[in-house]
């Protein structure tokens, strides 16, 4: 028992992280995640939206650390419009719900006049842009009839990217990927994400969707750059801002954006992979 606690405490240090509580919150999200999309899709895009929300909350207190002004409240409302209006209006109602939400904000900060308006409007446009737009391929991904599978499919590519990349790099990573940026990320992880993944995509195609297993694997390499880069874009705005984790909600993930940052950057790609798929197959 002991040289399995020495193991385990070994595991934490190299990966900077607790891994059985990252494994147990890990499966709870699947398992919710399944649940709502098994019994009631919609409930599935009001998890969606609650995650958003509570991430974007995470992000505007962050930019009001470094000296950014921007109100939670008003994101939070924009956050929930925007994922309504892609559930009951699909892609259109996504792309005019940012719009709207975005001119909405401006014209409500005109309110406090011109000092910090620029910094107010950018951090806007950052939050608005990289959480409610982005997030809302995912409840996209879940619209159609077959959404379940479509969503599992999508699980499975950030799944085996996320966890075999940490697994590799923290087993056998010595060549730091990009040091400057995300000092634990290692090209032996990226090259167990790369197979990880090719193969989760071509089974998940395959037997999930019930389509040609090239198009997973073609599907899984394009995963596994959206969401590397997802990671090191979120791992770059941490670092300018000296932060470790964006939250303390999840054990073993940190904060809820900290959990989400590949699977947004990978969604608008997976939604464009599904729709081609669904067109030309």
């Amino acid at each position: 028992m002991s040289d399995l606690h020495s193991i385990n405490e070994a595991i934490n240090k190299r990966a900077g992280r607790k891994l059985l509580p990252s494994i147990f919150v890990g499966l709870g999200l699947i398992a919710l995640i399944w649940l709502s999309l098994a019994f009631e899709r919609v409930i599935f895009a009001g998890l969606v939206s609650i995650a958003l929300i509570l991430a974007i909350q995470e992000l505007s207190r962050a930019f009001t650390s470094v000296g950014f002004v921007n109100s939670f409240r008003t994101l939070a409302v924009a956050v929930f419009a925007i994922s309504a209006s892609t559930w009951f209006a699909g892609i259109n109602g996504l792309a005019v719900s940012t719009a709207a939400s975005f001119t909405a904000i401006l014209l409500l900060s005109l309110r406090h006049g011109t000092e910090n308006f620029i910094k107010r409007a950018s951090s806007t446009a950052l939050a608005l842009l990289y959480l409610p737009f982005l997030g809302g391929f995912i409840i996209l991904i879940a619209r159609p009839d077959n959404g379940l599978a479509a969503v599992m499919t999508f699980l499975v590519l950030i799944g085996c990217n996320d966890t075999f990349g940490y697994l590799v790099g923290v087993l056998i990573g010595k060549h730091r990927f990009a040091p400057n940026i995300s000092p634990k990320k290692s090209v032996e992880g990226l090259i167990g994400s790369i197979i990880a993944t090719s193969v989760g995509g071509a089974l998940a195609f395959h037997y999930v969707l019930e389509n040609d297993y090239r198009y997973g694997i073609a599907a899984g390499l394009m995963t596994v750059f959206t969401a590397t880069c997802g990671d090191l874009i979120e791992s770059a705005m941490k670092r300018d801002m000296s932060l470790k984790d964006m939250g303390t909600l999840l054990p073993g993930h940190g904060g809820v954006l900290d959990r989400i940052d590949s699977a947004i950057f990978s969604a608008p790609a997976i939604y464009i992979a599904l729709e081609l798929v669904k067109r030309f197959s």
